[in-house]
């Protein structure tokens, strides 16, 4: 399996994930970070769920791949995440240094790349645009149905 494969077949992983999120009527982002070919963390959008405006995606991947590896730093793993993340997620990721960030859909008023390019870690490397329609159709079918 090549890398295009490798990712799409994780990111499809974070759209199920997201769409657990859509079917609780939260904004549909999911998550999930690899290591090897083994997930450690996964996570859906749980704002309005847990009234806690921290609960996005990220931080809840975040959060269980760290307890199952059992240490703050993520170096060999890879997060796979529907949309880009905003300033606050990828700031965590800086801080767990994760390996490398791969999502799909861009956010043009919220990613954290709209502040700066320079948010992740130094060595982190960077995959955009995976399964990008997939991840902008749910984000859209779910704000359609809001208005």
């Amino acid at each position: 399996m090549d890398q295009r494969q490798r990712d799409e077949k994780f990111m499809r992983m974070a759209l199920n994930e997201a769409q657990k999120a859509f079917d609780m009527q939260e904004v549909p982002i999911g998550a999930v970070i690899v290591a090897g070919e083994r997930i450690v963390g996964r996570g859906h959008n749980m704002v309005e769920t847990l009234c806690d405006a921290t609960a996005h995606a990220e931080m809840q991947a975040l959060t269980a791949a760290m307890s199952t590896l059992g240490g703050k730093y993520l170096k060999d793993c890879t997060i796979y995440v529907t949309v880009e993340p905003c300033i606050m997620c990828a700031g965590a990721l800086a801080w767990s240094q994760i390996g490398r960030v791969v999502y799909g859909a861009a956010d043009a008023k919220r990613g954290y790349s709209t502040y700066s390019e320079r948010v992740l870690h130094p060595r982190t490397q960077l995959s955009t645009g995976i399964l990008a329609e997939e991840c902008e159709s749910l984000m859209n079918s779910f704000f359609t149905a809001l208005r």
